[in-house]
């Protein structure tokens, strides 16, 4: 069986290495080369926990890279994993995903093999039925359910975990009619994830899933950050305490019940935004979403108001931020709740000094000469008159006084509260518990 993953970003090539080191035929395709080059000798373009190592195992068996999309006519399944990104209005971008299915439609003209199409790209209900099917079949000849298959096939990988979670779904879905394919997908996929949960359904379903399991998830975090703040005005209140109770109870879990500063990353906040928009167009007012994303912008003011309540008028003044992807073990900083803090905080006419195990550089192409970058904690918190801990990265668990002594005011606003329990000589504040 030869397999074909079209798009090689966080979800694509986290499924082309792990399949690859599976012994799996692999061929991984995307437009742009220079990418394509240095995954071709084992360079992840991003930072993921194991990816390299899995690629690099996977390009000892059967694996190729390339930008040619001709590798795929003998496919027996080809998996689109291209982005969808956020338009301004919230509703996602389709142009990738339509340009990319529009040229599989022409490489698999001639295949004899009658592929399944995977689309695991994230795309709002109706996606499949009204844009991608009419492009295939346009541009093949042929009927999808007899010579080719469409099936939605939705991910949930967690960014510091995707390959665990791309080897160990919790469950896998497949949306589409009962078909020839359908069977042959089941029987894949039962043969690599063995006793995990296969739900078959209809493509809107299938979609309208996604969104749903990254909504809920979204709305975990509101509540929680919401209780957090109520907390933090009631003297001797932990909300760790309570979140760790609460997730005691199995009707509520224990999972994404981590106060902070808000979600961010490259699904929570666009996947909200994207079901909030569709909502309107099909005519049902989000009012539980629009909260949580009202929520979630909160945060972010709620953090600044902080401290200028420590600081007072921010002109002029040096404000350190520790951790800038949107959290531990990845350089992702897209919509990182830190970008939009630091913003923020030029606005505002602060001098911003940051800090990162890694996720400098992606920082640096953004703010370039606006904000300065500091290599370690002490330095960053040098001259500080207030300290920002965003990001619980390890590293910022060990610190300790020697870091504080040369700020100009020693301040710390502690977001995660991973300091809580140490004798620090500074003005600490952390969120979610009352002073």
């Amino acid at each position: 069986m030869k397999i074909g993953i079209v798009g090689l970003g966080f979800v694509g090539l986290s499924l082309t290495s792990v399949l690859a080191s599976k012994g799996y035929d692999i061929v991984g395709i995307d437009v742009d080369k220079e990418k394509c080059n240095k995954i071709s000798n084992g360079i992840s373009p991003f930072f993921e926990p194991g990816l390299e190592k899995a690629l690099k195992n996977g390009l000892k068996k059967k694996l190729a890279i390339s930008e040619d999309f001709s590798l795929i006519q003998n496919c027996d399944m080809i998996f689109v994993t291209v982005g969808t990104p956020q338009k301004s209005d919230g509703s996602i971008e389709l142009s990738m995903i339509k340009k990319a299915v529009l040229t599989i439609s022409k490489n698999i003209l001639k295949n004899k093999k009658n592929p399944i199409i995977f689309i695991k790209s994230t795309v709002i209900p109706g996606t499949l039925q009204n844009i991608i099917l009419p492009i295939l079949e346009k541009n093949t000849g042929k009927k999808a359910g007899k010579e080719f298959g469409l099936l939605s096939n939705p991910e949930f990988l967690q960014e510091s975990t995707a390959i665990k979670d791309t080897k160990f779904p919790h469950a896998v879905v497949l949306g589409g009619d009962e078909t020839k394919f359908m069977k042959k997908a089941k029987r894949f996929f039962s043969k690599i994830h063995p006793n995990v949960p296969i739900i078959e359904t209809n493509h809107q379903t299938a979609e309208m899933i996604k969104y749903a399991n990254n909504s809920f998830l979204a709305t975990k975090i509101s509540f929680i950050n919401q209780l957090a703040n109520i907390c933090q005005n009631i003297p001797g209140a932990n909300i760790d305490d309570i979140a760790q109770t609460i997730g005691l109870d199995p009707r509520i879990g224990k999972l994404f019940l981590n106060a902070g500063p808000g979600y961010g990353g490259s699904c929570l906040p666009k996947d909200v935004k994207a079901i909030m928009n569709f909502s309107s167009k099909v005519g049902v007012t989000p009012l539980l979403l629009n909260a949580v994303d009202r929520s979630n912008q909160k945060q972010i003011e709620s953090i600044i108001d902080l401290v200028e309540k420590n600081c007072g008028n921010l002109k002029g003044k040096n404000i350190s931020i520790l951790g800038l992807a949107f959290k531990p073990k990845t350089d992702d900083i897209r919509d990182s709740i830190s970008i939009k803090v630091i913003e923020k905080l030029l606005k505002k006419h602060a001098r911003v000094t940051v800090h990162d195990p890694m996720a400098m550089k992606n920082v640096k192409r953004k703010f370039k000469e606006r904000i300065k970058y500091a290599n370690s904690i002490s330095e960053v918190l040098k001259d500080s008159h207030c300290g920002v801990l965003m990001t619980a990265w390890p590293e910022y668990h060990n610190i300790k006084n020697s870091n504080l002594k040369n700020m100009k005011k020693r301040i710390l606003i502690d977001s995660r509260r991973i300091l809580k329990n140490k004798k620090l000589d500074c003005v600490y504040h952390a969120i979610g518990v009352g002073n």
